[in-house]
């Protein structure tokens, strides 16, 4: 029998599910709270309220946990390259070193910007933050790259050939935006 928690209001009572979490967290499913009661929840700052089911970030931020398919971003940073926790973000564990070569070459094949994306990320003033810069030129991916608006439109964004494209992208503009001047 699976766990429940019940809420009673106005004579009645409501079962709500408990979801178990990646690290022996447990959750109450509300989702069917409103359509089956009429009460919402009130979470000033949603400090105890999950967006979503992930196997691939847990976080508590009373605690100041941020893992990554389970382990700790403070590991990662100090251990792992970008290629490496993109990998593991993808395919769920680090890469062997041969993997991790054939991910390079694999990133290097896809890492082309358009000539139009550099002129945006050009028209930017170089004091400006690198992470809004990142933001905008990542919206403006969807504007300037055909596959990117067939994958979206056809909602197959999540797949591992767009992530491998999208994180190429992302390590060609973070590389082009450090050499245009944004630190």
């Amino acid at each position: 029998m699976s766990k429940q928690a019940s809420i009673h209001y106005n004579g009645s009572t409501y079962d709500l599910p408990i979801i178990d979490g990646s690290e022996g967290e447990c959750a109450i499913d509300i989702k069917s709270l409103r359509s089956t009661t009429q009460l919402i929840t009130l979470d000033p700052g949603f400090k105890n309220t999950g967006s979503c089911e992930s196997s691939i970030t847990f976080l508590d931020g009373e605690k100041g946990i941020l893992h990554y398919r389970g382990y700790p971003i403070e590991e990662l940073a100090q251990k792992a390259n970008f290629l490496e926790v993109a990998y593991l973000l993808i395919f769920g564990e680090l890469p062997t070193q041969e993997q991790h070569d054939a991910f390079l070459t694999d990133i290097k094949e896809e890492s082309y910007i358009d000539e139009d994306l550099k002129k945006i990320l050009e028209s930017f003033p170089k004091s400006a933050h690198p992470m809004g810069v990142l933001s905008s030129l990542t919206s403006a991916l969807t504007a300037l790259i055909q596959l990117l608006s067939t994958l979206i439109q056809t909602n197959r964004c999540i797949t591992p050939l767009f992530e491998l494209w999208l994180n190429s992208q992302f390590w060609s503009l973070g590389c082009f935006a450090r050499e245009w001047g944004f630190r």
